[in-house]
């Protein structure tokens, strides 16, 4: 029975099943199971819900049974949050001036649109962060034009940005020679350059170098944002500062989003070679300085571009179908292109073969050199230079001196009289004066050059100064009084082998031609493998790289020159006792070689120091005399003391180092070592011309150009400033005091003549214009305008083509050659001129070298406006990571550890 009922079940079972299937579908279990899952799950939420609240219910009532009260600012905060943003109401005024406190505000709008609201509402809508950001930065902005007011800023002006800009082509000069020391041969590379310019840098600024500021984009940055954060500091009200997300987010913007960019385009060669152009737009390009551009030029890329653009344009050219007169236009295009493609070519065959000038050969073609009269060369402002070095070389200087002083004492009695003679016909009496004047010049030139005591004296024949000795003591002084002597002087300097003749001859004669412009261009022939050229009697070579080498002329490698003091004795001379040196010296060449022994005193080595180190300012740190001794100086032991310290005097004197250094030293040496009687030559004709600037116990090369400024020059700020930037231009310092006393009359005359003695008014007035409000705000907006044009954030300018960068340099230099005025190369000469011009252009080729002269110009700027802060301090230790500062320290110890060890 059990069976048969399990076996009715299960049949019946099966069967509702089936027909259940059959009815609803195979698909039926699946809703079926759906459903019962729905009715759970939404059992278990509406549980969790109740539940929830519940709890939330019971935990409030536990926190206000059991927990203290919460503080009434949390309940405000809240409420403060619910509410709507109030609108927060910015004051826009700035510095006080309207005109600035515009364009200003816009700079600040778009600064904050483009560099926070593009990102800072893709996270809220809440405007109240960006107007605090815009009120911190209005706070920084009225502190920034408040302390501007309060400062004086004729000193930073005239004095301060001078002072870096000298030192920084003070510095960048002297890295050149250094790279020019290391190998003659080899062509020192840009990275070459930079690293020898902060060498030279630290030796200078002692205290700090810039390089990892200038070389690295990465300390770079973080340079800028350590000096945003210090002037936030300074600027910012406490609140605001200790706001550090605002403080953040005010220093990016001024770091990345204002200075970084500013400083890129400051520092960046094309952008101020396009702007050197810009400034002299009204000036017309000249043919010549174009030419004197290619021939000068050593940078093969400057030489490719060129060639190029000639290439393309003669393509243009012989592409054109013309007839009649524009066919000889034509042609003589053609024909002028084709000449600046040889050139090109011509020059940088030269420079990919490494050749170099023969200087035997240039000397066998002095013969052939141009012909300057000698009447010429002493009117002559830039010849007489070189004439008059190569006469103190010679030592003729008492010759020449005696010829220019006669000069000067004819034109000034000759003024004299004519002022006498036109007071008399006033009826104004001052003859005995003026008279007494002149008589007194007279027996002063008298006595210098012609009379028994003048040392050196002028070799002219007796009976001549017998008979002016006369006429001085019996008659008035006339303007022709010492005509006779004069000329007689002017035919021994033009006939004696010593002087005129043999200057023609001399190295010296070569620059003087290159200073008056007169060696010959090279002609090219037909050959194009720069072989083929023709210099009709000039030195071989490009002009520039013929003057750089004849400073080798002069003190040929073939000749060697060994000297030493061999013995000393005691010599007494009418009563008069001193100490003797003998000097052997040995002279050997490629064909002979020579020994003799000549002797000195001590007051000889001591005026040939002082000749030596006048003349060549560089040596009075590097050679050092020994000291003189008042008492017991005829010593034994004292004596051979002196023997050693002079004999380590002699060997420095006369090392290889030494003579390449200052080629032009040698002439010297040789007189001092000469078999014969030593002319003491220093006396008053070393000291006829005061140095502009005095001598310090420092190399002047190694210090600051504020250290040379003379504040006592009339009290004349431009006079200052451009004697400054002369001697640093041009290089003044290397060449004689003459000239530069000449140089520094003349610009005397100059702005004298132009200004009158108002000038300094006019300086003062033209820093109150440069720094006032329609100035700043003109600044502002040229800012405004170059970063936003039109509002709109000005998009990264693509770099140029490189052939365009270098036509662009060589449209700069042209330019800048084109505008130098001749009187400029009259005063200075033209090679001078123009190698001080393409230095100064040069400098500015490097971008490194130039983002250290803006962060110069910063730093000076910054220290201007607190001076009651350290920032000198601060930069030092910003700068302090510095691995040149950093090599310098231990150079610095490594020798000063053995002075210290001998304490």
């Amino acid at each position: 029975m059990l069976t048969e009922a399990s076996l009715s079940i299960w049949g019946w079972g099966s069967l509702g099943i089936v027909l259940f299937l059959i009815t609803f579908g195979p698909f039926v279990i699946f809703y079926l199971t759906f459903y019962i899952l729905c009715f759970v799950g939404g059992g278990l939420v509406v549980t969790l819900l109740f539940g929830k609240t519940n709890s939330e219910k019971y935990l409030e009532q536990c926190e206000h049974s059991f927990l203290p009260p919460t503080s009434t600012g949390v309940p405000k905060c809240l409420e403060e949050m619910k509410r709507e943003a109030r609108t927060i109401k910015i004051d826009r005024r700035l510095t006080g001036a309207n005109i600035i406190d515009e364009p200003l505000q816009q700079v600040i709008q778009f600064s904050l649109r483009d560099y926070v609201q593009y990102w800072y509402y893709t996270l809220s809508d809440d405007e109240s962060f960006l107007l605090e950001i815009r009120q911190t930065l209005q706070n920084a902005l009225i502190q920034f034009a408040t302390r501007s007011k309060e400062i004086d800023w004729q000193p930073y002006f005239t004095t301060r940005i001078v002072d870096d800009f000298g030192t920084h082509l003070r510095v960048f000069r002297k890295a050149q020679q250094k790279i020019t020391e290391k190998d003659d041969q080899v062509k020192g590379t840009a990275e070459d350059l930079v690293d020898t310019f902060f060498e030279v840098e630290v030796e200078m600024e002692k205290e700090v170098c810039r390089d990892l500021v200038c070389t690295s984009p990465k300390d770079e940055e973080g340079f800028l944002r350590d000096l945003c954060e210090v002037l936030l500091y300074l600027l910012l009200p406490p609140g605001d500062f200790q706001n550090k997300i605002m403080r953040y987010f005010v220093r990016e913007i001024l770091a990345r989003g204002i200075l970084l960019p500013l400083i890129n385009q400051l520092s960046d060669p094309d952008y101020i070679n396009q702007y050197v152009i810009w400034m002299i737009r009204d000036s017309n390009c000249n043919y010549e300085a174009f030419m004197n551009i290619i021939k000068l030029s050593d940078n093969i890329g400057e030489l490719e571009a060129v060639r190029d653009k000639a290439a393309e344009e003669l393509q243009y050219l012989r592409s054109l179908d013309t007839a009649g007169d524009d066919i000889n236009t034509i042609k003589n295009q053609i024909n002028s292109l084709l000449f600046v493609k040889k050139v090109c070519d011509s020059r940088i065959q030269r420079l990919q073969s490494g050749k170099e000038i023969n200087t035997v050969k240039l000397a066998a073609n002095f013969g052939k050199l141009c012909t300057v009269p000698l009447d010429s060369i002493l009117v002559d402002n830039v010849a007489l230079q070189f004439f008059m070095d190569y006469m103190q070389q010679t030592g003729g200087q008492a010759h020449l001196f005696f010829w220019m002083t006669v000069e000067g004492y004819r034109v000034t009695a000759q003024q004299q009289l004519e002022v006498l003679l036109s007071r008399q016909r006033d009826g104004k009496h001052q003859t005995n004066q003026t008279k007494g004047l002149l008589r007194a010049a007279a027996v002063g030139i008298y006595e210098q050059y012609l009379s028994e005591k003048a040392s050196p004296r002028v070799t002219v024949d007796d009976y001549l100064v017998a008979k002016l000795a006369d006429t001085l003591n019996h008659e008035d002084p006339t303007p022709e009084i010492f005509d006779d002597i004069q000329r007689k002087v002017y035919e021994l300097m033009l006939r004696d082998e010593r002087f005129y003749p043999s200057f023609r001859q001399n190295a010296l004669y070569v620059r003087m031609l290159a200073e008056l412009d007169m060696l010959k261009d090279p002609s090219f022939r037909g050959s194009d493998d720069g072989d083929g050229e023709s210099f009709n009697g000039s030195p071989t070579g490009s002009i520039n790289l013929s003057l750089d080498d004849l400073s080798n002329v002069s003190s040929d490698d073939s000749v060697q020159l060994h000297a030493y003091i061999s013995d000393t004795g005691v010599c007494n001379d009418h009563g008069k006792t001193y100490a003797l040196y003998a000097i052997t010296v040995h002279r050997r060449n490629l064909n002979s070689e020579e020994m003799w022994k000549t002797y000195r005193r001590y007051s000889d080595f001591h005026d040939f120091h002082m000749r030596i180190t006048e003349q060549f300012e560089s040596l009075s740190s590097i050679l050092k005399l020994p000291g003189k001794k008042t008492f017991n100086n005829m010593d034994r032991d004292f004596l051979e003391k002196r023997k050693k310290d002079l004999n380590a005097y002699l060997q420095l004197l006369l090392a290889p180092e030494m003579m390449k250094a200052s080629p032009a030293l040698a002439h010297y040496v040789y007189d001092f070592l000469e078999n014969k009687a030593y002319s003491k030559g220093k006396g008053d004709f070393a000291r006829k011309v005061p140095p502009l600037i005095p001598k310090t116990d420092s190399d002047p090369e190694h210090r600051r150009v504020s250290a040379q400024l003379d504040d006592n020059v009339d009290d004349n700020i431009p006079l200052r400033v451009m004697l400054l930037l002369m001697d640093e231009v041009f290089d003044l310092k290397e060449r004689n005091q003459w000239l530069r006393r000449n140089i520094k009359n003349l610009l005397q005359q100059l702005i004298r003549a132009t200004y009158g003695d108002t000038i300094n008014r006019k300086i003062v007035d033209h820093v109150d214009w440069m720094t006032s409000p329609e100035q700043v705000a003109d600044s502002v907006k040229r800012f405004r305008d170059a970063f936003w044009p039109n509002g709109i954030l000005a998009e990264a300018v693509p770099c140029r083509d490189k052939s365009i960068r270098m036509r662009t340099r060589v449209a700069g230099k042209t330019k800048l050659l084109a505008i130098m005025p001749d009187e400029l190369k009259h005063i200075i000469g033209a090679e001078t001129t123009r190698k001080g011009i393409l230095r100064v252009f040069e400098m500015f080729q490097h971008n490194q070298l130039n983002r250290r002269m803006v962060y110069v110009f910063l730093e000076g700027f910054l220290e201007t406006l607190f001076p009651q802060y350290k920032f000198r301090e601060l930069f030092n230790k910003l700068h302090s990571r510095s691995k040149q500062m950093q090599k310098y320290k231990q150079k610095l110890q490594t020798t000063q550890a053995p002075s210290l060890q001998k304490r």
